[in-house]
């Protein structure tokens, strides 16, 4: 291969358990809304971004979970489901991408080095993740960079349900304004 740029696309399905709670119960969407332990003694698994306006987060205990929103709305875990959309998105991407690396139940990595003499990894990305949405009905972003860490941090930024492109010789200007922490 001559010196092509490499091309890594990250995609991620936003709060991924939340969002199968909310398609198998559409009653929930739109609210304040954790999976985890029951109790107070539980700790949150996941929350939905209404949550996270109320400074919830995952790992965090539920009785302060419940502190922070007293009208949250806490469901208990569909393990089986999200083994079965995982498997649904796993399966649209190794149909379609030619080297990629499951990180995560709901994370992805794919090497597009070289496509680009085929056609517009950019472009391929959209619809890579148009077709997972159509066919799952879930949310995805997906940030697309030169390597790994760059194509995460894009998806971070682009979170939730978008998507962010750091082309190459731009990412210096991607990074600058990043606070430390990210």
């Amino acid at each position: 291969m001559e010196n092509s740029k490499r091309w890594i696309a990250h995609f991620d399905l936003d709060a991924f358990f939340v969002s199968v709670e909310c398609l198998l119960n559409p009653s929930l969407k739109g609210l304040p809304l954790v999976v985890g332990g029951m109790s107070d003694r539980g700790v949150v698994a996941a929350c939905s971004y209404e949550a996270r306006q109320f400074g919830i987060h995952s790992a965090m205990p539920m009785r302060k979970a419940r502190e922070l929103c007293p009208h949250l709305t806490v469901v208990g875990s569909a393990r089986g489901e999200y083994s079965r959309y995982s498997r649904i998105v796993t399966d649209i991407i190794a149909g379609e991408a030619p080297v990629f690396e499951k990180a995560s139940i709901d994370e992805f990595y794919l090497d597009l080095t070289g496509m680009d003499r085929f056609f517009d990894p950019l472009q391929w990305t959209h619809e890579l993740r148009a077709k997972i949405m159509q066919y799952t009905g879930l949310p995805i972003s997906f940030g697309l960079a030169a390597n790994k860490m760059l194509a995460k941090m894009a998806t971070n930024e682009a979170k939730p349900n978008g998507w962010k492109f750091i082309p190459h010789g731009e990412e210096q200007r991607f990074l600058d304004p990043l606070r430390a922490d990210k």
